[in-house]
């Protein structure tokens, strides 16, 4: 059966008014939450607002999120670097660049330490690809960093927004098995992408799956109420072979019933 997490800081009330961000006073928290509401794993999230306390920055803090993943039973198996979001890589030059191509490097090594198999790398918002001197951009970063996650034994999972063939001739130019490909069904909607044509184009590199619904062209809406027809297209990864895990990003519900709102989520996918 395909394991069912949670994206970091969905079981908790928004702080500062975000919808993704790191719990900083929370986070341990979540993982009892996680484990009541039914879900497998959590995915740590490391981003700007909550980078000063998260705990994956030390050993220290590494090992009490391995003493709570056995305590719950809840994985750790993922990270979603959100922090290059809010700093994209095609928008610096220079120094500027350097630097954030040295933060995913201790990113990966971070992970490493605390046994995470994977960090996802977005490439999305401000920072999609949208000309050829951000695709150069994108392949420099990876080609850079690629040693270090081989070394390391993490792979690389991109979140982009490219069409299908674009999406697999990009791929194409890496030709690394360390990079793999994340898949977000809300995204692919809004954008209007066909999941036949995504899995043609790059399905036997899907190596984890994000779960959201959104209006196609528009945002994020509760799941089973916009167009990313969730049941068409999480059957069609899994007829295609998937066996990863499935990650709810889901659009949040009302502040102080996150628990409930988790359950009513994890129940619209596994039913």
């Amino acid at each position: 059966m395909i394991p069912v997490g949670t994206m970091q800081g969905r079981l908790s009330p928004p702080e500062g008014g975000r919808v993704q961000f790191f719990p900083r006073h929370r986070w341990q928290e979540e993982f009892a939450l996680a484990g009541e509401a039914g879900f497998d794993r959590i995915e740590w999230l490391y981003d700007t607002w909550g980078q000063e306390y998260n705990p994956i920055a030390t050993d220290e803090g590494a090992r009490a999120i391995d003493l709570l993943s056995r305590q719950t039973g809840v994985a750790v198996t993922s990270l979603c670097a959100h922090y290059f979001v809010e700093h994209p890589f095609v928008k610096a030059g220079g120094s500027d660049l350097a630097d954030l191509v040295l933060k995913l490097e201790w990113l990966i090594h971070r992970c490493a330490v605390a046994g995470i198999e994977y960090v996802i790398v977005p490439f999305l918002d401000d920072g999609a690809l949208m000309n050829e001197d951000h695709e150069r951009c994108a392949l420099d970063v990876l080609r850079h960093s690629l040693p270090v996650a081989t070394r390391h034994a993490v792979e690389l999972h991109l979140e982009m927004s490219l069409a299908p063939q674009a999406y697999s001739l990009f791929l194409e130019k890496l030709d690394a098995p360390a990079i793999r490909v994340t898949y977000d069904t809300g995204n692919s909607a809004a954008l209007g992408y066909d999941i036949a044509e995504e899995i043609a184009a790059y399905g036997s590199q899907i190596g984890s799956v994000h779960i959201k619904d959104r209006l196609r062209g528009g945002r994020s809406v509760p799941l089973a109420t916009g167009d990313a027809s969730l049941s068409h297209r999480l059957g069609a990864l899994l007829a295609a072979g998937y066996s990863g895990t499935f990650v709810l990003e889901a659009a949040r519900g009302a502040a102080g019933d996150e628990l409930a709102w988790a359950r009513r989520n994890l129940a619209v996918v596994q039913g």
